[in-house]
Order: C-alpha cells, then sequence, then structure tokens
C-alpha cells in the first residue's frame, strides 16, 4: 500500500492508495459510484456515465492497459472509499489525450483526497508520455458532469480548463414518435445497412467530424469491429451513400436504445434526410423492443442538431464537460 504522499499531496492519517485488484475491486468500485449518485446529481439511466454494476466495472478495466498500473484505489481502514482510472487515445489532429476520472465518496471529500487523487493521475500520466514518447503532442485532460461540483471546482482550482461538453438528450417514450417525417428529396432512398456498405457508412461518420475538434480518431477496424447493424439506417442518393443513422440497443438493458451516430453528407444537409433517417432508425429500435431513446451530442460540434433531436421528442439531460491542462 502507498502511504503518506501522492505527488506534493499528503492524505490524512488513516488513508492510502493501493493499486487495482481485479475481480474483488469491481463491486466495490461500483459501491463507490452508487454513494457518489445523489451528492453528484448522477443520471442513473445516462449512456455518458450512469450507475455501472460490478459486471460493467470489470468490462470496463478489462478495456484499460495494464489496469493494475493505471487505476488506483482509496482505501481508509481497509475499505475502498474512491478511485481513480487513466486511459489515453490519439485525437484526428494528432494529439494524445490522457485521461483521469476520480470518483470519492462524499463523506471524504473537503480534506485534501481529491487533490491526492489528481497528483497520482498526473504523475503517472507524465510516466506514461515518457514511455509512449507521445510529450509532443500529449495533454492532460479530465471529465466532469456539470452537476458534479467538488469535481469542477478542484479541477478549475488546480489549472484545469473547460474545452468542450457533451449534451445528453432523452426520448422518454417510443410509442410517442412522431408518424412521419419530412418527405425525402427526389433521387433519394433510405434503407438497411449490411456489411458491404461498412466503409461508406464509416467514411460518412468520419467526414462528418472533419471539422469538429477534440475527437477521437476511429480506424475503419474499430468500426467493423463494433458494428451492430440491426438498427442501422442509411440514405443514398443514386449509388453514393448520403447519410446514416446508426442505432443500437443497450447491452445491459435492453428497453434502452442509442442513437450512435446520426451523419449526414455535408453537401445534403438541411434538406430533410436526417429527419427521416433519425426517425427509421428510432422506429427499428421500438421494434427491437426498446421503450427509450438515448443520445449524445458535443457543444464542439459545429452541427449540432438539438432543434432536430427536440422535434421527435428528445430533451436534455445533463451535461459532461471535458477539462484539459498542459503537460509540463
Amino acid at each position: 500500500m502507498l502511504n503518506g504522499t501522492a505527488g506534493k499531496d499528503h492524505l490524512p492519517v488513516g488513508f492510502g492508495f493501493r493499486p487495482y485488484r481485479g475481480d474483488e475491486d469491481h463491486g466495490v468500485m461500483a459501491a463507490v459510484r452508487l454513494g457518489c449518485a445523489e451528492r453528484d446529481r448522477v443520471d442513473v439511466h445516462s449512456i455518458v456515465e450512469g450507475l455501472p454494476t460490478a459486471a460493467e466495472m470489470a468490462e470496463a478495466s478489462a478495456k484499460l492497459e495494464e489496469p493494475s498500473k493505471n487505476q488506483i484505489l482509496v482505501v481508509l481502514d481497509g475499505n475502498v472509499v474512491g478511485y481513480s482510472t487513466i486511459r489515453w487515445w490519439q485525437e484526428r489532429d494528432d494529439t494524445w489525450l490522457y485521461l483521469h476520472r476520480g470518483y470519492l465518496l462524499p463523506d471524504h471529500r473537503g480534506q485534501g483526497i481529491g487533490s491526492a487523487m489528481l497528483s497520482w493521475a498526473e504523475e503517472r500520466i507524465r510516466q506514461l508520455v515518457e514511455q509512449h514518447g507521445t510529450a509532443r503532442t500529449a495533454v492532460i485532460g479530465a471529465n466532469a458532469a456539470a452537476s458534479e461540483q467538488d469535481a469542477t471546482a478542484l479541477l478549475l482550482a488546480l489549472g484545469y480548463r473547460r474545452v468542450f461538453s457533451l449534451v445528453e438528450m432523452e426520448l422518454g417514450d417510443l410509442q410517442q414518435l412522431p408518424e412521419r417525417g419530412s418527405e425525402l428529396p427526389a433521387g433519394v432512398r433510405t434503407g438497411p445497412i449490411g456489411a458491404s456498405h461498412y466503409r461508406a457508412a464509416w467514411r460518412t461518420v468520419v467526414d462528418s467530424y472533419a471539422d469538429s475538434g477534440f475527437t477521437q480518431k476511429w480506424p475503419f477496424q474499430d468500426f467493423v469491429d463494433t458494428a451492430d447493424p440491426a438498427c442501422w439506417r442509411a440514405a443514398w442518393r443514386g449509388q453514393d451513400m448520403v447519410g446514416v443513422a446508426l442505432c443500437s440497443i443497450r447491452r445491459h438493458d435492453h428497453t434502452v436504445g442509442e442513437v450512435e451516430e446520426l451523419s449526414i453528407r455535408t453537401d445534403q444537409r438541411r434538406l430533410g434526410i436526417g429527419r427521416v433517417l433519425l426517425l427509421e432508425g428510432l422506429r427499428s429500435l421500438r421494434e427491437h423492443g426498446a421503450t427509450t431513446a438515448r443520445l449524445f451530442t458535443g457543444t464542439a460540434n459545429p452541427h449540432q442538431s438539438y432543434d432536430l433531436y427536440e422535434s421527435v421528442g428528445f430533451r436534455r439531460q445533463n451535461e459532461y464537460v471535458r477539462y484539459r491542462k498542459p503537460l509540463a
């Protein structure tokens, strides 16, 4: 166990850090999230950051690189009261983002523990950057929901600045969808997406983010590896794909559908294609058993479609903010 210091910050007497130990920790980590929910006004049904189960914590940890080194738990007299996680990826502009995320039970806030957790994360990130040789383009990132007042105050006090946010929206009843969307322009047709359409669909989505900052690179193979096309819909003008609605059923809750992407080619926007595709995707989710739907859109996206989403019944929920800090 690491006691005493984490970077420049001291932990109070009785508290300590210890590495993540695998299966034995997933339940207690989920319990920390549950314990934070009321204070942080967590949207328990969020597809961005809800309340994960122990099984979902296990899945998330399995996706981390070296989780025992990049995940640390805060303990008090042997009981887990918080944890921090680090992950990283390369963005479209070649920036390497190293993102840390911490959770601490409310009864233990305001004692310097959050600062110690953050210092541990920053020091670990500097080690990773040195190992990866990414110092030229690396930045430190952190997330906090707008409703997380304690985490937001801590990040701002320690030199982080807000760079963008995600706004999550919910459609509470898929039975209440408008019966018809807009009429499609002449020469445009819609239909399901098969494997032979994957590259065109991927390219449609990737190109739609060409003018968006802070977006992660999305290799075609990653698109193929996670493809779930049962509720996907596309629009074509002739043989050219001009838009996609990529919708899916949530794996851990089949009553919830998600609009993962709604992307229309730049020269085909504002013609009603997006509304038609969105409604077709939502109807498909309903046919596959979903009763509600969720989506999120980034405020860094110049093509935000709040009006479109609200016109079919979506309403805004929480906002999730990304902060950044220079590596040095």
